[in-house]
């Protein structure tokens, strides 16, 4: 038990926040963020929030937080129709991507959960929110090397193999923003 909470601890001391113009320090970055979920509210902008299996549980549950907590107008991309009838025309691949383009705009801010960053759907979803020219927020774990480790304005990488780790920390992150928004009253 010590073991895997002395991991996630190890894991916390070791999150990476980047974004194209380098690395940043954790407080950094959350700073950072909160820069651009802070001017999506100021502008009326919609967050969307994506993933697949635990992340999409993540995303589902921090659709719901962003808007009732941080004030932030956000977009429930699971409902069960939306879902099957995306999957059914198109495949699952563009499941996300195609909610994006009909109806994203560019004061958008996409948050794409991926613990392997290697979701093809999720790969997909960046794709069409940097069509439109909105902001792209990804987190990933697994390999260094995944591929959507650099597709964001900027990047939380967890760097671990263990769903559960990586998952409970994307958590923990998002969770701490939804939490300062209220602190500082989306200021």
């Amino acid at each position: 038990m010590e073991e895997y909470i002395d991991k996630l601890k190890y894991l916390l001391d070791h999150i990476e926040i980047s974004s194209v113009s380098g690395r940043y320090t954790y407080h950094e970055g959350i700073f950072e963020t909160m820069g651009m979920l802070e001017n999506r509210k100021r502008t009326g902008g919609c967050l969307y929030i994506c993933g697949n299996g635990g992340s999409a549980g993540i995303a589902q549950h921090m659709t719901a937080d962003f808007l009732k907590n941080g004030g932030i107008r956000t977009y429930d991309m699971y409902g069960q129709t939306t879902l099957t009838c995306l999957s059914n025309d198109y495949s699952y691949e563009y499941v996300f991507s195609k909610q994006i383009e009909m109806l994203a705009q560019e004061k958008d801010m996409l948050i794409a959960i991926s613990s392997s960053g290697e979701s093809e759907n999720m790969v997909k979803a960046i794709g069409a929110m940097r069509k439109i020219g909105g902001t792209v927020m990804t987190f990933t774990g697994f390999r260094e090397d995944n591929r959507m480790r650099s597709l964001g304005d900027l990047n939380v990488y967890v760097p671990a193999d263990h769903y559960g780790m990586v998952e409970s920390i994307h958590n923990l992150i998002l969770q701490q923003l939804v939490d300062l928004i209220m602190e500082t009253g989306g200021k």
